[in-house]
């Protein structure tokens, strides 16, 4: 996770304008002892990482990301399968003719939790009578790669789509790529934070961990590194008690920057279309998240939604507010709830997406730039009052 500040001329206690975005997307990774030969197929056996169709990745080119850490410290870094002359890698599914019993079962079943496993090699060792594909890709790994089948225990490796985004549609109006969630608003957030040089009151760009398993862990949003930044800085400043950072922290702004789901008419039953965010009509807010009866949401207030409601539109900037689909009908949340424990007003703020969570995702450019100009006019917002 990194967080990025802007030291305002402001005094820092009274608030931080806060871009918070995640960096993490729904993905496959690799198990710690992930490696086994069958019918002289080699596979690595995987354990999926947020909420996903399972029947998405199956039979198309995948790419490995990560990093893998040998014992003596050496740190690999690992990217293969985005260029054209990579390997590229898959995840087999059954052919149609013998799928009959397959195609019975519900989509959460149709392909299983423990049959997404990653096919990586087929060519055997010459006369090797047991795991020769095994033998030969152990080979080739410490040759090309630098590490062998036992440092997978110490490896944390991706299984994402293979290739880079594209444009979309005839008028080329879309991105199509993976990972748009969320990296469309870590993007603009990051692109706005380094757009916007003199301020008033210090600015922070947040890009955080592991938001789509919950926020969890060292590098999750529940985790106290942005508390324990503020603080560092505070102290720089000459401010080092913890009174400072608690009214630091309770009195700034935060805009959670996570997309939304974008209203699509083939799948309209979904969406109560009122409040529902639509692609290429600017930038996203959500008073709130959260599932059945706002379950787990952060609600932000009326006077909040009022300001921002201001500052876009003194600044000219696309926008409209959604909700996530129907009542009832499911839902979501983002780090907006987490840092709303701190006191400070936080709205979440992003870009409509079509096919969310699926390998390859779309969105507007249209959405992308009044995105980028929201965070612009959020981070100057300095003498409004709310």
């Amino acid at each position: 996770s990194i967080a990025l500040f802007n030291i305002g001329t402001d005094d820092i206690e009274l608030g931080i304008n806060i871009l918070g975005a995640h960096i993490d997307s729904p993905r496959i990774d690799v198990k710690q002892n992930p490696q086994y030969e069958d019918s002289n197929l080699l596979f690595w056996d995987t354990h999926y990482y947020g909420g996903i169709k399972k029947y998405h990745w199956v039979a198309m080119p995948l790419a490995i990301h990560g990093v893998v850490v040998k014992t003596d410290g050496t740190r690999i870094n690992i990217n293969i399968g985005d260029k054209e002359t990579d390997p590229v890698f898959c995840i087999t599914d059954l052919l149609p003719h013998l799928g009959q019993e397959q195609m019975q079962k519900n989509a959460a079943k149709v392909i299983e939790g423990e049959a997404l496993d990653l096919l990586i090699g087929s060519r055997p060792v010459k006369d090797e009578e047991k795991e020769g594909v095994s033998k030969f890709i152990n080979n080739l790994l410490e040759k090309e790669y630098g590490f062998v089948e036992r440092d997978l225990l110490s490896a944390e490796l991706e299984i994402v789509p293979a290739g880079k985004a594209r444009d979309m549609g005839f008028d080329r109006s879309m991105v199509m790529a993976y990972g748009q969630d969320d990296r469309v608003c870590a993007y603009t957030s990051l692109v706005a934070m380094l757009e916007v040089d003199n301020v008033k009151r210090t600015t922070c760009c947040l890009l955080v961990d592991k938001e789509e398993i919950g926020s969890v862990g060292a590098t999750g949003m529940q985790s106290r590194f942005f508390e324990n930044a503020v603080a560092e800085i505070l102290t720089l400043m000459g401010k080092p008690n913890s009174v400072s950072v608690r009214r630091t922290l309770e009195k700034s702004r935060m805009l959670s920057s996570d997309v939304s789901a974008g209203y699509d008419p083939l799948y309209a039953s979904a969406y109560e279309k009122k409040n529902a965010s639509y692609l290429g009509m600017g930038v996203v807010f959500n008073k709130f998240t959260g599932s059945r009866g706002k379950a787990g949401s952060n609600d932000a207030n009326a006077e909040y939604m009022g300001f921002i409601r201001r500052v876009m539109e003194s600044n000219n900037v696309t926008y409209q507010t959604a909700e996530l689909g129907k009542v009832d009908l499911g839902g979501g949340g983002t780090i907006a709830y987490i840092m709303a424990l701190y006191g400070m007003n936080v709205i979440d703020c992003g870009v409509a997406v079509l096919s969310m969570h699926a390998p390859w995702e779309v969105t507007s450019k249209a959405d992308i730039y009044e995105a980028k100009q929201c965070y612009v006019a959020f981070l100057n917002a300095a003498d409004e009052t709310i």
